[in-house]
């Protein structure tokens, strides 16, 4: 039986979120082609219909939950300071810790993503970029590029935050964490903390 183009490109689609999924969860390592292709409900003989290899599905998938993440936090915030806060709110908040299948692949697999082909992690900088793009266009519209590097670094600062905090044992210092990684993105963003509302 012959499936429609559109078909097709829903198929693929479906595959690409249940292996960005599982790779947050298991890893990319931990992760087979019989498992992903379980959780899309296909059989691993469709596999390479849609992909030549893992190593494009890991690709894929990165470049897609990057732009799941821009799409659903960075291009909804509000402009200038104000959206910066939401985006920093959003990382570092305990329910994005507690969600890490459905949450930024910067927290989940940077470890593994430096170990990845180049073009994983071609897939990655482009993606990763438009996130931090979208945040120093808030925090220097006249200028975005002038402080891309402060915003990546910032951006960076809250991944490894967030990979701190479900590591703790410790919930409560894990929560503490998160709260003063909001302090510190805010003091590098240059956000006054009366204007960062509820903070302490």
């Amino acid at each position: 039986m012959r499936y429609g183009k559109e078909h097709k490109q829903a198929t693929r689609q479906r595959i690409i979120e249940a292996a960005g999924r599982r790779f947050k969860r298991d890893g990319i390592d931990g992760s087979g082609i019989s498992a992903l292709m379980k959780d899309a409900g296909l059989t691993n003989g469709a596999f390479y219909t849609h992909f030549t290899s893992k190593d494009d599905l890991v690709a894929t998938a990165v470049a897609d939950q990057l732009r799941a993440q821009n799409a659903s936090v960075v291009a909804h915030a509000a402009p200038g300071r104000a959206g910066l806060e939401q985006i920093v709110r959003w990382y570092l908040s305990a329910q994005h810790r507690d969600s890490a299948d459905d949450g930024c692949p910067s927290a989940a697999l940077l470890d593994e993503i430096r170990r990845c082909a180049d073009s994983t992690k071609q897939a990655y900088t482009e993606g990763v970029l438009m996130v931090v793009d979208g945040m120093a266009a808030r925090l220097a519209l006249d200028d975005p590029l002038s402080v891309r590097t402060r915003a990546l670094s910032v951006y960076a600062m809250m991944a490894g935050t967030l990979q701190l905090s479900r590591a703790l044992a410790d919930k409560r210092l894990a929560d503490e964490l998160l709260e003063q990684g909001i302090h510190n993105a805010f003091a590098l963003l240059g956000i006054e903390r009366e204007q960062a509302g509820t903070l302490a």
